[in-house]
């Protein structure tokens, strides 16, 4: 199976299924003198771990982390970091009536097309707890953005149609309830809502959304290696993400040029700055020095326990009740892997980004011109 590998320098490979032995990640690129222990990947991995409230899967996982390879007395070494999550609460029992029968909503068809064979225990690679590896490894890439003032904050915006309010946000609410909402008001009412429709054996979707800040300008390349294309492409490779936006995103087609423009002044500090934020902290694929602000759309999970018409491998027309222990929406458990995704991304770029220019090499090396459009080097 190809597609298990993400990035050019910071290069991610996660692998594993949901009820495989084991879930896990191997993560190349990482330089060299980062300090690491497993209790920093292991905060992340507690954010998206099952059976935490109501809103989750009951399925009991500790999701404990185990660093194989590429750290020594707590730094990193530049070598290859292996890392292994133990599955140890499969129920695969519960899932031998989709043998041989298509879930709707669930890659079954699509992968069995492809491949021929698929592995039906809880959907194998196709599964969302293939995002722990995404997780662990972005844990990685936060501590690192984190010693270059980076930080990567990730919260719901929105369940079903209830949407945080900006005269009611507040960031530090969002560890204080279960759907991870920085909103307290709009949390309750969100809550009150998912368990109506777990009462009706529904499922609800939502939008995570995310903001970078202190990214430097100049970050990503203007075809096609953008900033916004690359954070697109990751995080819309997360499962249940139907849907994308950066900045103002779909709302800016619908405002005039002169509305949705961000105008530029003097900062305070003597630098270019932004006066408004509509274009999301990118311009032309590569960053302005502003935050960098995205949304992903989660669709509703597609295991429900209704009655859902299917067909079977061989067609043959039939109902499915679907069993096991599954998420009533994976918002809440999404939001620090949307936060993994945006951080494994900026941390590619930004390693890429130190060649982009001639003098930032010179003066990395300890070298400078001989004489303007010379060429030659000395020291």
């Amino acid at each position: 199976m190809a597609g298990s590998t993400l990035g050019t320098i910071w290069k991610v490979t996660t692998w594993g299924e949901s009820h495989g032995k084991a879930i896990g990640v191997v993560l190349d690129g990482c330089p060299a003198g980062l300090k690491l222990e497993e209790a920093d990947i292991q905060e992340y991995l507690d954010r998206r771990k099952p059976g935490q409230n109501k809103f989750t899967t009951k399925r009991q996982e500790a999701d404990q982390v185990e660093i194989l390879s590429g750290v020594f007395e707590g730094k990193t070494t530049g070598t290859p970091i292996s890392m292994v999550i133990w599955n140890t609460d499969q129920r695969s029992r519960d899932y031998g009536n989709l043998m041989e029968v298509y879930r709707p909503g669930h890659a079954d068809f699509s992968f069995d097309e492809k491949y021929g064979i698929r592995d039906y225990r809880g959907g194998g690679r196709s599964s969302g707890r293939e995002t722990i590896g995404r997780v662990a490894a972005g844990a990685v890439a936060a501590c690192f953005l984190k010693s270059l003032g980076i930080t990567v904050t990730a919260y719901t915006r929105s369940v079903g149609p209830y949407e945080v309010k900006a005269e009611q946000f507040s960031i530090k609410e969002r560890d204080n309830n279960q759907l991870f909402m920085p909103d307290k008001e709009t949390a309750a009412l969100a809550c009150e809502y998912l368990e109506e429709m777990m009462g009706k054996l529904d499922s609800v979707g939502g939008v995570v959304e995310c903001v970078i800040d202190g990214v430097p300008a100049g970050i990503g390349d203007p075809v096609f290696e953008k900033y916004d294309a690359a954070l697109a492409k990751a995080v819309m490779s997360i499962g249940a993400v139907k849907g994308f936006e950066i900045g103002d995103g779909f709302g800016a087609a619908r405002a005039l040029g002169s509305q949705n423009n961000d105008g530029f002044c003097k900062g305070p500090n003597g630098g270019v700055e932004k006066i408004t934020n509509h274009a999301g902290g990118i311009l032309g694929g590569i960053s302005d020095g502003s935050q960098v602000v995205l949304r992903a759309a989660f669709k509703p999970t597609p295991s429900v326990a209704q009655s859902q018409k299917t067909v079977t491998r061989l067609g043959e027309e039939t109902e499915i009740q679907i069993k096991g222990r599954h998420d009533p929406i994976v918002v809440p458990r999404a939001v620090v892997v949307v936060e993994a995704m945006a951080a494994l991304t900026t941390a590619d770029l930004l390693l890429a980004n130190m060649a982009s220019r001639m003098d930032r090499i010179l003066t990395f090396y300890g070298r400078q011109t001989a004489g303007e459009g010379e060429g030659s080097l000395e020291t």
